[in-house]
């Protein structure tokens, strides 16, 4: 939160005109203005078409008067104090601080009779219609900030949009700022230079442990809670938290006390199964269990290998060594092939988060609202860092980017891409993208280069050696004895067949043998392969030609094993 707090600061310290945040979450909005104007020294105002424009205090305290959540943890029997009353910490904009009374003074002096109103918190006289609030504002000379709260719904309106216009103007050249706060806003072009957008930072770790002692001590006011958690159960609640908003994680920790009645270590797990909840609902991110390894994977030693090189590379020793944390891979094959197992894998394999990226869901139907979805799902998957960020069938996303997209989706596809490539250079999270193609050749060159993405992979039909690890893996799971089995025999029958028709053909296996009421055998396996026609044979000419074009451009993810005869 400090960087942001600091970024919000110089905005206003600037005499930036208006600065714009988009959020659904306008109480802490708000809060951060009023730290910001109170570490400023300046006056505060808020208005809203229900209450008109009044001037209002700060919730901020400073810095040297927050008590840390270790203190706290040291200290548990405060914690399990209910109805304890507090007092409240003065600032320098609270009633009856120097400053606060020096500023109010200086309201009043500038507005006369409705100065005085606003200094004692009530609303000024004619400001609830917002040209009038907006008139009332320029012909004010205090050094302050005004929150416009959901202004959005007036922006249609040309007198609003003149009179904010000569507003903005006019506090461009004094240490006055508008604040506009909504959960959408479409800037309209004549205040397009006057704009800079703020966007609410999530949450870091430290000020997660604020926001479960400030819930914790909350509701210590109304039920009865127990404090049964270490220092190590907090640092593992916070990490678990990471990704949601201030609001979102208040909730999810809420919702676990309350369940619970206690700050125990079945709530760390409580409060990351809401946060599962919250990505799902928000429509473009799902937290996605990431229980199977490489070891689930059969074949792919190159793959495996390179994976193994970079495991640990995101943390801090890896940075002191001169390490920068691995970027991401595309791997690109034939349908079926383990892709998307492999993505999943990486994630249990490095025991990292692993979230997947609804490339289906980030379209809006109006413009402009899709580079704003992407930008939030960058912002959610750094704040989850270090995480697995998976990108199923890559080129559904991007394949309509090229040079004619622009007539025909209003070149959303381009500036999709744009945003999407920016952050790729640039981010500076352990972020890792594990993204799959089927079909790289309508990918644009800019996004497979390297920079972008560290390698590309190219998974093929599983050859011999790959093909009997399949069978031994899909034996062990359906609880049969691979030994049992001759997989040479089967691997063999099964030449051209991908891993998810090998699946296939043991499950079938399994069913024939059990409306028969036989065990499963190999003569079972070898009729359900005869009785499946491969992708290799329907699809022969299209895998030949994407062979032929990973052969010079992709690292094969296989290591070799007799040749392609033996695929």
């Amino acid at each position: 939160m400090t960087d942001g707090l600091e970024r919000l600061k110089v905005l206003i310290n600037s005499s930036t005109p208006i600065v714009v945040m988009e959020t659904s979450e306008e109480m802490h909005a708000i809060s951060m203005v009023r730290t910001a104007c109170s570490q400023l020294n300046m006056a505060t105002f808020e208005w809203s078409i229900a209450d008109g424009l009044l001037r209002s205090g700060t919730n901020a305290p400073p810095e040297g008067d927050k008590i840390s959540l270790q203190a706290r943890i040291d200290q548990n029997t405060i914690w399990n104090q209910t109805g304890r009353s507090e007092t409240p910490t003065r600032t320098a904009l609270s009633p009856g601080a120097g400053e606060g009374n020096r500023l109010a003074r200086s309201v009043a002096s500038s507005m006369g009779t409705d100065g005085a109103a606003a200094a004692s918190g009530t609303a000024i006289y004619n400001t609830r219609e917002p040209v009038q609030a907006l008139a009332n504002m320029e012909s004010m000379t205090v050094e302050a900030v005004f929150i416009l709260k959901d202004f959005h719904r007036h922006m249609d309106d040309p007198v609003v949009v003149r009179r904010l216009r000569d507003v903005g103007q006019k506090f461009a050249a004094n240490r006055r700022t508008v604040v506009i706060t909504a959960p959408e806003l479409t800037v309209p072009a004549e205040l397009t230079t006057l704009v800079e957008y703020f966007d609410l930072p999530l949450p870091d770790c430290d000020r997660l442990h604020e926001i479960i002692h400030d819930t914790f001590t909350r509701l210590s006011k109304t039920y009865t809670l127990k404090l049964q958690l270490d220092a190590a159960g907090v640092d593992a609640m916070s990490a678990n938290l990471r990704g949601l908003t201030e609001e979102e994680a208040e909730r999810a920790i809420s919702q676990a006390l309350v369940t619970r009645y206690a700050l125990c270590p079945e709530t760390v797990t409580d409060v990351l199964d809401a946060k599962k909840q919250l990505l799902r609902h928000s429509g473009m991110l799902e937290f996605v269990e990431a229980s199977d390894t490489m070891a689930a994977v059969g074949g792919l030693e190159n793959l495996k290998h390179w994976l193994g090189q970079r495991r640990g590379a995101w943390e801090d020793a890896a940075r002191e060594f001169g390490l920068e944390p691995p970027r991401g891979m595309i791997i690109l094959g034939v349908q079926g092939c383990g892709k998307s197992l492999c993505a999943r894998a990486v994630a249990g394999e490095w025991k990292l988060p692993l979230v997947k990226f609804d490339t289906s869901a980030v379209y809006d139907k109006y413009i402009g609202e899709t580079e704003k979805r992407i930008r939030k799902v960058f912002q959610v998957a750094e704040g989850l860092a270090p995480c697995v960020l998976w990108i199923d069938e890559l080129e559904k996303v991007f394949a309509g980017s090229g040079p004619d997209s622009a007539s025909a989706d209003a070149g959303v596809s381009s500036r999709l891409l744009a945003s999407f490539l920016s952050w790729m250079q640039d981010r500076k999270a352990p972020v890792f993208v594990a993204a799959t193609c089927n079909n790289v050749t309508v990918l644009p060159p800019e996004l497979i280069r390297k920079g972008r993405f560290d390698e590309l992979f190219f998974v093929d039909l599983p050859n011999q050696t790959e093909r009997k690890q399949i069978f031994s893996i899909q034996l062990t799971r359906r609880k049969r004895n691979p030994a049992d089995f001759d997989l040479e025999k089967v691997a063999a029958a099964a030449k051209g067949y991908s891993g998810a028709e090998i699946d296939a053909a043991v499950q079938g296996g399994l069913y024939a043998a059990y409306s028969e009421k036989k065990q499963l055998s190999t003569q079972s396996l070898l009729d359900a392969l005869a009785q499946t026609v491969p992708l290799s044979v329907t699809r022969a000419e299209e895998i030949a030609t994407l062979r032929e074009w990973a052969r010079t451009r992709a690292v094969p993810a296989s290591a070799q094993d007799g040749g392609s005869a033996a695929r």
